[in-house]
């Protein structure tokens, strides 16, 4: 089996933030959050990387962030589109939206040869996140055994509007069921969600909460595409042009199956991310801070 890889989806349309958020400058030095997360994961120990993207932004992408890392890293580029389907199966009349997070992560396949992470271009982990992820990779763990980093939902909130988050639940450190929630809002130190616009119910600031940041064996690949067409078949009919295929779905199939187990690794760091284009302010501020801090130098992996 290889090296362990990053896996790093940044093929989201940023239809909330308005721009191409992946790389979208967060410091005077023109590094975008991107840039932050390879500075993590290099001294974490990464050295092969798989970008997924779109065609459309392939140009753009390559002369902002992967051709500059080409001499860090091993690196791939893979894309994401919206015909990349099983067999059977078209794009539904209409579709614009990008098929979600386990099919951006399927999309990398023919890239991974070993164990990987899995991440969001555009959001800000943190450096003890990467090292649990290579630590987790490189150490010895039980067949069908992967790992999830979770964070406190407190730490992964935003003043500016509604977040989607993955609420875990976890028994004897291992994950039993991840529920997504696609409307969440701060209230103070907690939250709150609603799936209908008007009633809203409360969430504790202490809740595990997935934010996409995964450890995965290999085989994590197979199952995937195992699970793909099946859940094309129940949702397609329901909801043919926004409905998306999150890596909690299989990941709950599987513990449920019985057929693998999710470690947590608990993170209480705090996210930073650009969700909406009010939020940039903060996330420069947060970069700002780090760097008096002396946690990243004001040159990365330029």
């Amino acid at each position: 089996m290889g090296d362990p890889c990053l896996v790093i989806l940044a093929a989201g349309m940023g239809s909330r933030f308005g721009g191409l958020k992946q790389i979208t400058a967060v410091d005077d030095h023109g590094h975008a959050i991107i840039d932050f997360s390879l500075y993590d994961a290099y001294r974490a120990g990464f050295r092969k990387v798989v970008f997924v993207i779109k065609h459309a932004i392939e140009a753009d992408f390559r002369a902002a962030v992967s051709d500059r890392m080409e001499k860090h890293f091993d690196v791939r580029l893979v894309f994401q589109e919206l015909d990349s389907l099983p067999e059977g199966f078209t794009v539904p009349e209409g579709r614009i939206k990008p098929w979600g997070t386990a099919h951006a992560t399927l999309c990398a396949a023919d890239a991974v040869d070993g164990p990987f992470a899995v991440i969001n271009a555009d959001d800000f982990y943190g450096p003890g996140a990467y090292k649990a992820l290579y630590d987790y990779l490189t150490g010895s763990r039980a067949e069908n055994e992967h790992a999830m980093v979770a964070y406190l939902l407190r730490n992964t909130v935003t003043e500016n509007g509604s977040v989607a988050r993955g609420i875990c639940s976890v028994k004897d450190g291992f994950l039993t069921d991840v529920v997504e929630r696609v409307k969440i809002e701060k209230r103070g130190s907690d939250a709150a969600f609603t799936e209908d616009g008007v009633t809203w119910e409360p969430l504790s600031g202490d809740l595990p909460v997935s934010m996409n940041c995964w450890a995965f064996g290999r085989e994590m690949m197979d199952a995937l595409r195992t699970h793909f067409p099946a859940w094309l078949e129940e949702n397609l009919p329901v909801n043919p042009e926004k409905c998306e295929y999150f890596l909690p779905f299989v990941v709950n199939s599987m513990i449920q199956e019985g057929k693998g187990k999710i470690r947590v690794l608990n993170c209480t760091e705090t996210w930073h991310g650009i969700t909406y284009r009010e939020d940039l302010q903060s996330v420069i501020d947060a970069v700002n801070y780090m760097r008096e801090k002396g946690i990243y130098p004001d040159t990365l992996l330029d």
